[in-house]
């Protein structure tokens, strides 16, 4: 009985490709792309973001707490940044001069209304026979004289006679019956 049908091919052997060839993208799978661009991109965009918005919190902060402060005058030329000075006319110092108490006064103690920080106006009058330096805490109390929070001042270089307006901040809250109150005064020559 004779067959008329061809023999099957053998397993091992390939099968042949068609003479016109695959039409393009009907081959294997497209190489996969690397997504180490993508994560760094992500990763600096979003430390980019994060101080952005820290940056943004600390500009917001430090306007609130400027602005509670009142209107200021620009600092002379000789006054360090944040300082400000003018000469007032007080009494000539005896050579012995003022004890350091007595060139410190509160000149105003407020609560910011955003933050509920207190705040203390500070006027420094150097009552001594040279240039010193002067230290100052302050202490933010309730109306049972409990501390809520103390702030500190400073003023370098600060001729004889002449005044600087400074203002010490307390960074807790505090009630907006709070008082102000001077713990410390200390002054010493300017080496400067």
């Amino acid at each position: 009985m004779p067959d008329s049908f061809p023999p099957p091919p053998p397993p091992h052997q390939q099968q042949q490709q068609p003479p016109w060839g695959t039409p393009p993208g009907w081959g294997g799978p497209p190489p996969r792309k690397s997504n180490t661009g993508l994560i760094v991109g992500l990763s600096v965009g979003g430390a980019l973001l994060v101080l952005a918005l820290m940056g943004g919190l600390l500009y917001v902060l430090g306007k609130a707490v400027t602005d509670s402060a009142g209107p200021r005058a620009t600092p002379s030329a000789e006054a360090m940044p944040g300082q400000e000075r003018s000469v007032t006319p007080t009494p000539t110092p005896t050579p012995a001069g003022t004890d350091a108490e007595e060139d410190v006064r509160i000149a105003g103690c407020a609560v910011d209304s955003l933050t509920s920080w207190p705040a203390a106006r500070m006027e420094i009058v150097n009552g001594s026979g040279s240039t010193a330096d002067y230290y100052v805490t302050v202490e933010f109390v309730d109306r049972d004289g409990a501390r809520v929070a103390d702030g500190i001042v400073g003023v370098v270089g600060l001729a004889p006679g002449q005044t600087a307006k400074k203002e010490a901040q307390g960074l807790d809250a505090a009630p907006s019956d709070m008082k102000c109150r001077i713990t410390e005064v200390r002054r010493t020559p300017s080496v400067g």
